[in-house]
């Protein structure tokens, strides 16, 4: 790793990407630790080293240690994200938006456009939510400071205001790096908002316990290897193409192969569920939790440990892993493009049988990719369940989800820095070649 990045900074225009990735990254975490205008700061900081809530740990997760501190950033990239999968969901369902994900790169900016304002509206709707529970005191529950100087609706106002310009300025951001920078903007983003409060959790272990935290980075060191040998393993199709002769020229006549990964569905299932999760409990928090519903939820689903939150959690993972699998892969669809250019599989008749096979091949492929995610989400919660610590379980750095994050993105990152070495080293190659004649 420390050999690649000694050879792109080497590169002059992959410096300057890199460069530029990690000025939006500081720039993305100024906005993050910056307080919204009208923020009791001291108040703030005071109620997070109270709180020993979990729904507090996960917030803190997902939004880098920002949405808490009522910052310009709270909101982070998760509106963007949940518009974009919301916007994936509703092309399989709506008809004009299949139609414009099939014409091109119009269609798709057309897309990206409509994920814009679904931002922009579920930004509002998030931050009037966080406002309101720091307005009403509720969103630290072992906490009495006030959190706003000020209560009035003026106020209230300009922060969520500011949190949604903030959200704007987070998606621009994204769009820079990935046009400017290295790899997927909102992807970096959203790592470096788990990298961001890594710190935080190991300081915290080792205050606690020295040796925890030395098992935990060594346990921690297995998972990720082997997190890193799931997301790399793939089942490979082969496709043959027929040859074909057009005036002079003869096209086809190569063979290659359809990969399809065991974790087709990738990060998406586990933030849809627990994105699902904590909409009750922030519902039973605003309320106070009184009422039987209150009640059913307070106890049953704030707490991590419990048989039935475990079981929710384990079957919303799976029931997403196999929606966003049969959206993003469309069987019928690839046998198409496959049969429009030539090609076919071994053994299996083009059209509807390529479609049927490729359709049971990819159910084998998502019930252990599911399972996969599933376990691995558990296993902060399973292990300190049997330890019979469930407090600590929010304490946990190496989590599915975390995991998950830092694995895929790196992984892609470092694909794309290689992929622009090997360009650099083949443009090198023809350019000498092109000299010597």
């Amino acid at each position: 790793m420390l050999t690649l990045l000694v050879r792109a900074f080497r590169v002059p225009d992959l410096r300057g990407k890199l460069l530029f990735t990690l000025a939006m990254i500081v720039l993305f975490r100024f906005g993050q630790v910056l307080p919204a205008p009208g923020v009791n700061v001291i108040a703030v900081r005071e109620c997070l080293s109270r709180s020993d809530s979990g729904l507090v740990d996960m917030v803190q997760l997902f939004s880098g240690g920002a949405m808490l501190k009522l910052s310009v950033f709270a909101l982070g990239v998760m509106p963007y994200v949940t518009a974009g999968i919301v916007v994936q969901l509703l092309a399989t369902a709506v008809p004009r938006l299949e139609a414009l994900r099939k014409e091109g790169r119009q269609g798709q900016a057309k897309i990206t456009q409509y994920t814009r304002y679904l931002t922009v509206a579920l930004a509002v709707i998030n931050a009037a939510t966080v406002v309101s529970l720091a307005r009403a005191g509720r969103i630290f529950p072992n906490c009495d400071r006030r959190l706003l100087h000020d209560q009035s609706p003026t106020t209230v106002a300009v922060i969520v205001s500011t949190m949604v310009a903030g959200t704007c300025v987070i998606m621009w951001l994204g769009e820079l790096i990935t046009e400017r920078g290295i790899g997927n903007g909102m992807s970096i983003l959203i790592f470096t908002q788990v990298v961001a409060v890594f710190p935080s959790y190991l300081s915290k272990i080792f205050v606690l316990n020295p040796v925890a935290l030395v098992t935990m980075l060594v346990s921690g060191v297995f998972l990720v290897a082997a997190v890193v040998f799931i997301e790399q393993a793939q089942r490979r199709i082969p496709v043959q193409y027929a040859r074909r002769v057009v005036g002079r020229r003869v096209y086809g006549g190569t063979s290659t192969y359809l990969p399809l990964k065991v974790n087709q569905a990738g990060i998406v299932p586990v933030i849809l569920a627990s994105s699902l999760l904590v909409v009750p409990q922030m519902a039973a928090q605003l309320t106070g939790g009184t009422g039987p519903v209150g009640e059913w939820v307070t106890r049953y689903l704030v707490s991590g440990d419990h048989p039935v939150y475990m079981l929710g959690y384990y079957a919303l993972i799976v029931a997403f892993t196999y929606l966003y699998t049969s959206i993003t892969f469309d069987p019928a669809e690839v046998a198409d493009g496959i049969m429009r250019y030539g090609g076919f599989v071994p053994g299996v008749r083009p059209g509807r049988a390529t479609a049927a096979y490729l359709r049971f091949v990819l159910s084998r492929l998502t019930a252990p990719g599911a399972a996969y995610l599933g376990a691995l989400s558990l296993i902060p919660i399973i292990a300190f369940a049997i330890l019979d610590d469930p407090s600590s379980q929010t304490d946990f750095p190496f989590g599915g989800t975390t995991v998950l994050i830092m694995v895929g993105v790196g992984l892609e990152t470092v694909k794309q820095i290689e992929a622009h070495l090997e360009q650099r080293a083949y443009r090198g190659f023809l350019k000498e070649s092109s000299d010597r004649t």
